[in-house]
């Protein structure tokens, strides 16, 4: 019983023939009570009718006289078995016209002459056939007498229930078998769509992620294959994605190591005899060797990111400090490539719980972006204010612009949109994780040929808020 398709016709089939047995049960006790209980209480009423009229009108007779009247006055169509017994429970008379002197001690007796009308329902110790007797008391001079017993053979009401009782298992039969079929029927309706979810799982565990699963039926079987097409969806892209990061970050990390390494050779072979080309080579080293370092930084933080690591050390600052230093340190590029960076912030302080180095690490990775997007004489221009609890931050340029397609998915881990500049694709990922770890949002709106507009909110530190220990 390990698969469900077996379960499930196990379970439903003892479930369902367990109700057949009760309803069967219960059915055979209505029909055994219907027919038993009519032809009592026909009888009780046969009995004690004759009964009150003997001793109505043969009030003066004796038990003898009175089992000879009551001999008399039997109908011809009677099918009954009437018996006269005396007080000892000896049969002085019978429908027959015999005195048999036959003790009878069954309990209807002993309460017709307790006064009572007395039914029994059992086999008769002669004959040991099943029998329904009635008794009722004959009086005299207003004492009990003797008893009139009606008795009628029980056998043809058991034939009858229990060929009722057969018809009614042969139905119950042909339902317990036609619930057998259906059963097959809805296991192989539940089995069938799990088995293709199994069989596609596995197909995908296989590194196949085209595959799909088969939607047959709009239940919940139905939405979980709809889920699974949408999981196989999602890690196809993801891969895709990865695939694509590996392969950029791939040439990314090749580029700097192959200058560095014909640099390299270059000053090696020369000798170091002539300075300006010296220089030259070790400017571009080093500038190459700061391309690697970011490159492995990014990669180093993505990985802190994804493993839970990353850790924030929060004091309360002033969100102007790290705008003015980042104000400092872009100025000399901006003069290098003719951009205008221009910087507007409040007079009062920007009051925030944050990690100097993590925020300034964002706004670098914001403006290096804007530069690096935007052409000779345009503008990027960062801007700071309080609202509404929030401070809000935007770093605007008027560079390319992000096409509508790339928009959704440009803060997204490894995605480069269709720039061809170089980047891991980890930037805007890293510092939307980053800006979330400080309770804010990160936001980015742009239009294509016209700039992009980047809006980073976090809250506004309280008044008296101090710095989490750890």
């Amino acid at each position: 019983m390990k698969g469900i398709r077996t379960r499930l016709i196990v379970h439903f089939g003892l479930i369902l023939l367990l109700i057949v047995l009760v309803l069967e049960g219960l059915f055979y006790w209505a029909v055994h009570t219907y027919y038993f209980g009519t032809a009592t209480e026909a009888l009780v009423t046969r009995t004690t009718t004759f009964t009150n009229f003997i001793n109505k009108y043969a009030t003066g007779y004796r038990l003898k006289d009175k089992a000879r009247y009551i001999l008399e006055n039997v109908s011809n169509d009677e099918y009954a078995k009437i018996e006269v017994l005396d007080v000892d429970g000896r049969v002085i008379l019978n429908s027959y016209g015999f005195q048999t002197n036959e003790v009878i001690d069954t309990p209807d007796v002993a309460d017709a002459l307790k006064g009572m009308t007395g039914i029994h329902v059992g086999k008769s110790p002669q004959t040991r056939e099943r029998v329904i007797a009635v008794s009722n008391p004959l009086t005299f001079d207003g004492e009990y007498a003797g008893v009139l017993r009606y008795t009628i053979s029980a056998e043809p009401f058991y034939h009858a229930v229990n060929r009722i009782a057969l018809y009614g298992a042969g139905v119950g039969a042909a339902v317990v078998f036609l619930a057998f079929v259906l059963s097959l029927i809805m296991a192989k309706r539940i089995v069938d769509p799990i088995e293709d979810l199994t069989k596609a799982a596995t197909q995908m565990a296989m590194g196949n992620y085209s595959t799909r699963a088969v939607k047959r039926y709009d239940d919940e079987v139905g939405t979980l294959a709809e889920t699974f097409n949408y999981m196989a969806a999602e890690i196809g892209k993801n891969e895709k994605l990865k695939n694509d990061f590996i392969s950029s970050v791939s040439h990314e990390l090749r580029t700097p190591l192959t200058s560095i390494k014909g640099w390299g050779e270059t000053l090696i072979s020369g000798g170091l005899d002539e300075p300006e080309e010296t220089m030259l080579g070790l400017e571009v080293i080093a500038k190459e060797t700061d391309r690697l370092i970011g490159l492995v930084e990014e990669l180093l933080d993505f990985s802190k990111f994804q493993s839970g690591e990353m850790k924030l050390s929060l004091e309360r600052m002033d969100l102007r400090e790290v705008l003015d230093d980042l104000h400092l340190q872009f100025a000399i590029r901006s003069q290098d490539k003719e951009v205008a960076l221009h910087l507007e912030i409040p007079s009062s302080p920007l009051a925030i719980m944050g990690d100097f180095n993590r925020l300034k690490q964002v706004f670098v990775n914001l403006l290096d972006n804007a530069f690096k997007f935007t052409p000779r004489g345009g503008t990027v221009h960062v801007t700071a204010a309080e609202s509404g609890g929030r401070l809000i931050v935007s770093v605007a340029d008027t560079g390319e612009g992000i096409d509508a397609d790339d928009l959704p998915h440009i803060t997204g881990k490894f995605y480069k949109g269709r720039s061809k500049l170089s980047g891991s694709g980890l930037g805007l990922a890293i510092c939307k994780e980053i800006v979330e770890l400080h309770g804010g949002r990160l936001f980015v709106n742009s239009l294509l040929g016209q700039g992009t507009t980047i809006t980073v909110e976090l809250p506004v530190a309280k008044a008296m808020e101090t710095a989490p220990k750890g």
